[in-house]
């Protein structure tokens, strides 16, 4: 809510200017005729599982629907086409929105962008350009995916991003920025972001070490942190303590007959004032330099390229491939754009109101719950107190019946 009418104008003046630079190559909110825009795949024959449009069990608008994985333990492979497009030369966003209501333990969630293919065979062979969505499955793995692919090859973001991992609606926001920088968005806010080129393999290391340097002798390169003090000498005698003596307070047993059980020995016990192997003590060595590493030198392999943001050279599809061990998520609000302020705008507009209302329907279906429970538990309660008094009168019924004369 605006704090005054100018706020108000204002914002809305910005929204305005947003959605007249913006350029939306492709946006998708699952509204009529979202089956004539999207191919199920053939990939996995009968392993691929059917879609269907659904506002799940919690929502803001019953009629504002997604798409929805619907069996256990299939593959989900579905594409969209767009129009042709790169990145070349200008800001990238790609946004949109998952609700796993199932509380997801093991499936993926993400979306891709890829280059035109054969949609009813499209799937996990298929070549594309950004892989960007959590990814869950069990306690090992949870984890926002950010992968490009470079020169043939897919490569993961080295940086780790938590997804959401409740049962609730969450925006999930990619910006990639033609000066070779990064953004990660949930539900709007900056989760992670920095370096393209630091942050990815993409290029190979501006510097390596040095191949020809080898490390020096201890003479030159001292690593021991510690030494054997040299003024600690070993006391005299030392080595004449014996580890075990004879047990000064046993005594001879009375029985004990020498010409029977022949001539008594005392038994040994470890000695007291034996200390072991001699060491000398440790002193900090003076001449240590800390561990030796082989110097830095320019990678002769190293090529910067400032065009390494530019991995969407020409785009053709938006799609979904995934593998669901519990199915039950439901996607919705695709948007690739090139503009990061229009994709808030309409985050803002048509799916954060929504993300409020869902959260208070889900909040008062959890607390009805729970009030459920408390009532279910307090007639649990109430029935064993009535058959515990129905016992004990059972059992002072008995006590008054007349003794039986034998």
């Amino acid at each position: 809510m605006c704090s005054s009418d100018l706020a108000c104008v204002a914002a809305l003046a910005l929204a305005l200017v947003a959605a007249a630079s913006a350029e939306v190559f492709f946006q998708e909110d699952f509204t009529d005729g979202w089956e004539d825009r999207w191919v199920k795949s053939k990939f996995k024959a009968s392993d691929e599982g059917p879609w269907e449009l659904s506002a799940g069990k919690f929502y803001g608008d019953e009629d504002n629907k997604g798409l929805k994985t619907m069996t256990d333990y299939r593959w989900y492979d579905i594409s969209a086409k767009t129009p042709s497009f790169s990145n070349k030369g200008k800001t990238l966003v790609v946004q949109y929105t998952v609700k796993h209501e199932q509380n997801l333990d093991c499936g993926g969630g993400y979306i891709k962008l890829a280059p035109t293919s054969d949609q009813d065979k499209w799937g996990g062979d298929a070549e594309y350009s950004i892989m960007f969505g959590p990814d869950i499955c069990g306690y090992s793995t949870k984890r926002v995916h950010v992968i490009f692919t470079y020169k043939g090859k897919n490569h993961l973001i080295k940086r780790e991003i938590k997804p959401e991992t409740d049962e609730l609606t969450h925006i999930y926001t990619l910006i990639v920025k033609p000066d070779n920088t990064y953004e990660v968005q949930i539900d709007l806010k900056k989760v992670q972001s920095g370096s393209l080129v630091e942050d990815w393999d993409m290029l190979p290391p501006k510097t390596i070490k040095d191949p020809k340097t080898s490390k020096p002798p201890q003479s030159e390169w001292d690593e021991r942190e510690q030494i054997d003090d040299p003024d600690d000498k070993k006391p005299d005698g030392y080595d004449d303590i014996p580890k075990q003596i004879v047990d000064p307070a046993a005594t001879k047993p009375d029985d004990w007959d020498d010409e029977s059980d022949g001539e008594w020995e005392a038994p040994m016990i470890d000695n007291p004032e034996f200390k072991g192997e001699w060491k000398a003590k440790r002193i900090d060595n003076p001449a240590y330099k800390g561990k030796w590493v082989a110097p830095d030198i320019d990678n002769p392999d190293f090529v910067d390229d400032p065009e390494l943001y530019a991995v969407v050279k020409d785009n053709g599809l938006v799609g979904f491939e995934l593998w669901q061990v519990k199915a039950g998520s439901i996607f919705d609000n695709i948007l690739v754009c090139d503009d990061p302020e229009f994709a808030k705008a309409e985050a803002e507009k048509n799916i954060v109101p929504l993300q409020t209302k869902e959260k208070e329907m889900k909040k008062k279906a959890d607390d009805d719950e729970a009030e459920q429970r408390r009532k279910e538990e307090e007639e649990r309660k109430a029935k064993e107190a009535v058959s515990d008094d129905d016992d004990d009168d059972d059992d002072d019924d008995d006590e008054d019946e007349p003794k039986k004369e034998l």
